[in-house]
């Protein structure tokens, strides 16, 4: 059974699509972390009984730091930290503690419309400006760098009909809802490879 930890910001809808889709003999969600108190994937997890964490690089009240989170993981054993719509750059420590353990799921097709501020409707807005025909999701290995580890997986989606920006983030999501739970399933099945910089999945 494969132990994931999942990071979020916002409603939660990942999160929730890896929740149910995917077997529960597979997969356990050890906990939920979040930088915000009220947002809807920490009301899902509480919902399911999933310890939530709360952190924060500075001092706050009702917060814990990664070095916590990092030693509380390791205790763990935890096999896999799953960033879901989490909108904080990872501290270089914490990425070092838990090398080739951490995933991310970007709402484009990187290396394009990656990096810093290139997050939710910010990456949406940016490809419908550009008049992209297509776009889509990645799913990749995060490093110290915004956007730029490794990618395990992309899907694309046509959005030459999309007449706005909130049009191409739903036919984006939807995409992510299927390539997620996909990823995931296949970690749980000890089906992705990485040897040698390369990354390969076995059907």
């Amino acid at each position: 059974m494969l132990k994931i930890v999942v990071f979020v910001s916002g409603r939660g809808s990942n999160l929730k699509e890896v929740f149910f889709k995917v077997p529960k003999h597979k997969l356990k969600i050890f906990a939920v972390v979040s930088d915000k108190v009220d947002c809807g994937g920490v009301s899902f997890a509480k919902e399911k009984n999933i310890p939530v964490y709360f952190v924060s690089e500075k001092a706050k009240e009702g917060f814990v730091d990664y070095n916590f989170l990092a030693n509380e993981f390791r205790k763990l054993e935890v096999d896999l930290i799953l960033l879901a719509g989490f909108l904080k750059k990872i501290p270089d420590h914490f990425v070092d503690a838990f090398e080739n353990k951490i995933i991310n799921i970007h709402p484009a097709l990187l290396p394009k419309y990656g990096g810093k501020g290139m997050y939710g409707m910010n990456v949406h807005k940016a490809v419908f400006d550009a008049k992209e025909k297509i776009s889509g999701a990645t799913i990749h290995f995060v490093d110290k760098i915004y956007d730029n580890g490794k990618i395990i997986v992309q899907k694309i989606v046509d959005i030459s009909d999309a007449k706005n920006p909130e049009e191409v983030a739903e036919k984006v999501l939807t995409v992510e809802h299927q390539l997620l739970p996909y990823v995931i399933e296949k970690f749980c099945d000890n089906k992705i490879n990485y040897e040698g910089g390369e990354i390969k999945i076995i059907d």
